[in-house]
Parts: C-alpha cells; sequence; structure tokens
C-alpha cells in the first residue's frame, strides 16, 4: 500500500515522490497544522467574543458564527506578509538541501510543541498568545537544528524585530485603551456608554448595539489577518521542507514575467555604476548575477539543485534592490530607485508566495475552530481580568484598541497576540474607570505567567521534541 502511495499526486500540491515512512509522516504533518489553526480559532478568537457576548450585544449563537465568517474573510484577505516573516525566523535554503527527513524533525517538533502548550492553556482557561507559542517553537526546533547541522541558524534579527512586536502591543494596548476610556468618560460623557448589563433582557441601545458588533467583527477580521497567516507560514513550512523542489520558488509566475523584471533593472543598474565608483566591485557582482538569474530561468524547473540554485539568486537580487532604497553612500536618481522598488516587489513573488489553497484551507480551520471550544477563554476575558462586569465602554475600547493594533502590525508584516492585546485593553479599561483596584490580580498573575513561560518552555519543548523525532532519522 505504501509503495503504492509513494506515486500519488494530489490536486493543487502536485506529484508526490516521497518514501512511505516519510510521506505518513508528511500528511501527519499537515493534519497537525491544520490542527494548530483550529485550536487557535477557539483559543484566539474567543477573544473577539468576549466582549460582544459579556455586554450582551449577540448572543453566542450567533456571536461565535458571525466572528468565524470574518476569521475567515481575514485569512483570506490580509495577505501573507506576517506569513513569510515566520518563515523568515528558519534557515529555509540551509534546510532545503538536506534529507527530507531533517525537514520533517523540524516540522513536527514546532507543531506538536505548539500545540501542547495552546491545549494546555486553554484547558486552564488561561488565555496564552500563541503568536509567542508559535515564535518560541520555531526557536527551539530551529536551535536543535543548528546543534546537527553548522551554518545558519535562527535568524535573531527576525526573532528581534518580532519579539519587540510581541512586547510593545499589550503595553500600547493597555494605555491606549486607559487614554481612550478617560476621553469616552470625561469629554464624550454619554451614560448610556457605561451601563453594566444585568439580566437575560438588560440589553444595549441599538446604536451601542451596532458599534460592539463592530468592534467585534473588526477584530475577528484583524485577527484571521494577522493570527491566520501564522497558520499560512506554517503549511507552507511543511510545503517547503517535504517538497522544496515544488515550492522552494513560486513555478506559476511565468518566465516571461521573471526574465522582465530582471531586464527592467540593467540599464538602471549601469547608470547607477558609472555614477557610483566606489562601489564598482559591489555592483559589477551583482551585474553578473542578473546575468547569471537571466539564463537560469530555463532551466530552473530541471531538477531540486537547479531551482534552490535560482531561488538564492533572485534572494540575493531581492536583497541587493532594497539595500538600494535606504543606501545614503550611492548617488541613484529617484526615477531608478523607483525601477529598483518595483523589481523587488516582483521578484518577492518568485520566492515569498502561499498558493490561494493555502490560504484557504487555513481560513477554513481557523473560522471552524472559532466555532468550537471557545467559552473557557471567554469567561476569563469576559469575567475575571477585572472585579465587575464589563459595560459597554468598556468593551468597546477594548476591541477598538486591539484591532487597531493588530492591524497596524499586519501592514508591517508582524506577529501580535490578540490574546494579550485585548486583554491588556481590557485591564487598560478596567483601571481608567475604577484604578488599579478594579482588577482581579488572581487572573492577572495567570495571564502574565503564561506570557512569562511561553517563550522558555515551548523553546524547551521544541527542543526537546526535535531532539527525539532526530534519533529515528
Amino acid at each position: 500500500m505504501l509503495l503504492l502511495l509513494n506515486a500519488i499526486s494530489l490536486p493543487f500540491i502536485g506529484p508526490i515522490n516521497l518514501t512511505g515512512g516519510i510521506l505518513v509522516v508528511f500528511f501527519l504533518c499537515l493534519l497537525a497544522v491544520i490542527t494548530f489553526e483550529f485550536v487557535n480559532g477557539f483559543h484566539d478568537t474567543a477573544n473577539a467574543v468576549a466582549t460582544v457576548i459579556y455586554t450582551k450585544a449577540l448572543k453566542p449563537m450567533i456571536a461565535v458564527p458571525w466572528s468565524g465568517a470574518w476569521n475567515f474573510l481575514g485569512v483570506l484577505l490580509g495577505g501573507i506578509a506576517v506569513a513569510m516573516g515566520i518563515l523568515k525566523l528558519i534557515p529555509l535554503n540551509e534546510l532545503m538541501v538536506l534529507p527530507v527527513q531533517v525537514g520533517a524533525c523540524m516540522v513536527m517538533a514546532v507543531l506538536l510543541a505548539s500545540i501542547i502548550w495552546n491545549l494546555g492553556t486553554w484547558y486552564f482557561g488561561i488565555p496564552c498568545s500563541s503568536s509567542h507559542t508559535l515564535i518560541g517553537s520555531i526557536i527551539g526546533a530551529t536551535i536543535g537544528f543548528t546543534m546537527f547541522y553548522h551554518g545558519a541558524g535562527v535568524n535573531w534579527d527576525k526573532a528581534k524585530e518580532i519579539g519587540l512586536s510581541l512586547v510593545l502591543s499589550p503595553v500600547i494596548g493597555f494605555f491606549a485603551a486607559w487614554g481612550l476610556m478617560y476621553f469616552l468618560e470625561h469629554v464624550v460623557k454619554a451614560k448610556s456608554l457605561f451601563h453594566i448589563p444585568s439580566g437575560e433582557n438588560d440589553r444595549p441601545p441599538v446604536w451601542i448595539r451596532i458599534l460592539l458588533i463592530f468592534t467585534c467583527t473588526w477584530v475577528s477580521f484583524s485577527h484571521g489577518s494577522n493570527d491566520g497567516q501564522k497558520g499560512v507560514g506554517l503549511l507552507m513550512l511543511i510545503l517547503i521542507a517535504f517538497l522544496p523542489a515544488s515550492f522552494a520558488i513560486d513555478h506559476t509566475v511565468p518566465d516571461n514575467r521573471i526574465m522582465a523584471v530582471l531586464t527592467s533593472i540593467e540599464q538602471p543598474l549601469q547608470r547607477t555604476l558609472q555614477a557610483n565608483s566606489a562601489k564598482t566591485e559591489e555592483l559589477n557582482k551583482l551585474t553578473a548575477l542578473v546575468a547569471t538569474a537571466k539564463q537560469d530561468i530555463s532551466i530552473k524547473n530541471t531538477d531540486a539543485a537547479q531551482t534552490f540554485k535560482f531561488r538564492k539568486e533572485i534572494q540575493a537580487i531581492n536583497k541587493q534592490l532594497k539595500a538600494f532604497d535606504t543606501d545614503k553612500e550611492m548617488s541613484i536618481p529617484e526615477q531608478d530607485k523607483t525601477v529598483f522598488r518595483e523589481a523587488s516587489h516582483g521578484l518577492g513573488k518568485v520566492t515569498d508566495f502561499a498558493p490561494i489553497w493555502v490560504i484557504a484551507t487555513i481560513s477554513i480551520s481557523l473560522g471552524i475552530g472559532t466555532m468550537i471550544g471557545w467559552k473557557r477563554i471567554v469567561v476569563t476575558i469576559g469575567e475575571k481580568i477585572g472585579n465587575e462586569h464589563l459595560n459597554y465602554a468598556q468593551g468597546a475600547t477594548a476591541e477598538i484598541v486591539a484591532g487597531a493594533t493588530i492591524q497596524l502590525s499586519t501592514m508591517f508584516g508582524l506577529p501580535v497576540s490578540t490574546t494579550h492585546v485585548l486583554s491588556s485593553g481590557i485591564a487598560g479599561s478596567m483601571v481608567a474607570k475604577g484604578g488599579s483596584k478594579n482588577l482581579n490580580g488572581g487572573t492577572l498573575k495567570s495571564i502574565a505567567m503564561a506570557w512569562i513561560l511561553t517563550l522558555p518552555v515551548t523553546i524547551l519543548l521544541a527542543l526537546g521534541l526535535f531532539f527525539l523525532f532526530h534519533l529515528f532519522v
């Protein structure tokens, strides 16, 4: 049976030339990433519906499917910048030239460590960041990879950039929510906004209900566009690790389009070379690399080695084109900089991509996950962060701040924790209303402990799992 499976070809993926055992692991990894995104749905997305449920703007049976639908659209329409940011933590070029078994070890370590920690914190009703979980797992597995295979390890520059985003976003959420609540209370002064609903039939006025539904929708869409991309990145990691020749570059980009992009930069490069004699050696190397890439276009699909070579050429050219935009020592006319920017964008699509079926798979997993298992986290968000029930202003404030913070992070291609941004937003709104005494110290300690422990625990867990799996390679 397994021998027959070696020659199968799947829709969208294409032919899969893997040995029987590795093929089974490949399908297990696909199942695991879908499970991760499913868990992410009911773990993280519960944050989006907590406020709308606890302010009684919508009943759970309406709020949860509504949020799931907007999460689905968020992944579908949110782009892939965050997904590519996740992949840049990993030494993909080194991974692709090693045996498939090594990639399988890394993928399984990342996925299992992420799922174990996410499910554990969900079971205890602790809002925990799937972003922290995933980043920690990737770092741990990559450290394990580097211990066995010397060379490029964790991209620490990218890790610092992502880490800064994860650390600063809750702080921004807290103070932004505090400021917005202060504005609503002392400037807007709409008493109906500060009503605390009590009883089954105590529902908000129509205009407040519309506001709360809008903010829930915004956070749901934002969550999909940011957190959902992490699942896209994970699924692409699986495809690149197991089928590198098929997914190292986007084979759907026509050769003539790549050729046109490379040709478009040749004359601007010559002008740049003439105007910057001090950079002659560097620019000559780039010119030669462009010429080599043009020659390799026609043979890039002949075998895995040629595909990897072409990928590295395109990445090297793209890196230099991006550097032109910020290099103040070089004299480059603005019109040529524009050409370089457009060429960089075009070449980026060759190496940084995700097929539509990958995005759709993650969209569906996240959307369905939202509709199941949401209640544990909702109770914590709605009842246990503050010492009093959420009022309408607090619910709207926390979600406005969360939606804005997540959208900004997505624009810059940075992952952010929906859980921590929304939790800190609710905490900020509670402090603005009643001071620090209005916070539930026990819950905040649990969230803080999860926030502190997530990275070290997932790093060690993924590192240990990589070592364990590597014993069988």
